[in-house]
């Protein structure tokens, strides 16, 4: 049986392999998912200035904020194969 680490990881290669391009809102979510998964809560400054794209990745990070990683995980895992079906 495999570890969540391991399905984790093949949930985040599949995502680089989806059949079409999420929507702007979804591939947020994947990234707000992956890097709580991985890293745990936010760090670090929120990027001002005209830096909208990285506005909107620490915002969507910080929205996950105390959610444990395995938790992460697992929405990442169930997002991605969501997708995968679509």
């Amino acid at each position: 049986m495999s570890s969540m680490q391991d399905v984790f990881e093949r949930a985040a290669q599949d995502a680089q392999r989806l059949p079409k391009r999420p929507d702007n809102s979804t591939l947020l979510r994947l990234y707000a998912l992956y890097k709580q998964g991985t890293e745990g809560n936010v760090t670090g400054e929120r990027p001002g200035g005209f830096d909208f794209v990285g506005a909107a990745k620490y915002d969507a990070w910080a929205g996950l904020k105390g959610t444990a990683r395995e938790d992460a995980r697992g929405q990442y895992v169930a997002l991605v194969a969501a997708l995968k079906e679509s």
